[in-house]
């Protein structure tokens, strides 16, 4: 039987790429809700968030650690700024969707664990061997190279990576579990979600047809799962381990953009997919074991 670390490990990584999965096909989603404001499916997304988590905190019986969290001003400071992170990065990922900018919007998850990799080394002081900085720098050219030959600056793609960076930092360092931190950030935000509905009248979806009434109103499991996910991996792996399973990822979504949504690829972007995956390979190439086999053994047990 392998060590309770491999385990938390491969949980860790079956985790991320459950998050990164489903965020891939999240455009065909919100594309389907093209006929509604971003700000308001965005409303639609918090509190349906915040409803589905308190739902299964209550099922498990783990509503004590909100309390908890609710009278630790550390904390609370913790998740108020990762709430505000991704309000930013669900918000324009909605609105580039919904705008014709969905392959813009995958570059910007395409330069996210640069941003992951570049905090790992300035915040909590993670360090990558030679090889891995080797692939590190293959991505970084395949993605400074999309931006040279783009049209103007790609500030969509520079937001959502800056915000969805400083939401996977906080929600690692931050001391609580995926699913209490998940509504406590939906929580804080579910106010101005609900003021906006109020100011926007209860929205347009109380004139939209049965199948976006629909498609809104699983809008809190499909929010809440995914970054539940991502809340697990962010506390069992190293912040650059994220950073490049994040590709799988962006590589969907780009996809998505151009096979089903129609929107132009070009040859930067040919160069900067064959980089990351370049990069990956190089990153993720086993490494043979200089030790005996008699030095793994304190790791196993029966």
């Amino acid at each position: 039987m392998v060590s309770p670390a491999a385990g938390v490990s491969r949980q860790g990584i079956a985790a991320a790429l459950g998050a990164y999965l489903t965020w891939g096909l999240f455009g065909l989603y919100f594309k389907a809700l093209a006929g509604l404001p971003a700000a308001e499916v965005l409303a639609h997304r918090v509190l349906g968030g915040a409803l589905f988590a308190l739902i299964v905190l209550v099922a498990v019986r783990q509503t004590g650690e909100v309390r908890e969290i609710l009278a630790d001003c550390r904390r609370l400071r913790q998740l108020a700024a990762s709430a505000l992170a991704i309000a930013i990065n669900w918000g324009l990922f909605i609105w580039a969707v919904t705008h014709g900018r969905a392959l813009e919007a995958s570059m910007g998850y395409f330069i996210f664990p640069l941003v992951s990799v570049v905090l790992a080394r300035l915040v909590l002081k993670e360090t990558l061997d030679r090889r891995r900085q080797v692939a590190v720098a293959v991505v970084a050219a395949g993605v400074g190279w999309m931006m040279l030959r783009g049209h103007g600056v790609p500030w969509v793609a520079l937001v959502l990576a800056a915000s969805f960076g400083a939401y996977g930092l906080i929600r690692k360092t931050a001391p609580v579990s995926a699913l209490a931190g998940l509504f406590i950030e939906a929580a804080l935000l579910a106010p101005l979600a609900l003021l906006y509905l109020a100011w926007a009248k209860g929205g347009a979806v109380l004139h939209a047809d049965g199948r976006t009434q629909a498609l809104l109103a699983v809008a809190g499991p499909v929010t809440a799962i995914p970054l539940a996910l991502f809340a697990v991996a962010a506390r069992r792996l190293p912040l650059a381990t994220i950073g490049l399973l994040m590709y799988v990822n962006p590589s969907i979504q780009m996809a998505v953009a151009v096979w089903v949504f129609g929107e132009t690829f070009t040859a930067a972007h040919a160069v900067t997919f064959a980089a990351i995956w370049i990069g990956l390979a190089i990153y993720s190439w086993p490494v043979r074991r200089r030790e005996p086999l008699q030095a793994s053994a304190p790791s196993l047990r029966l």
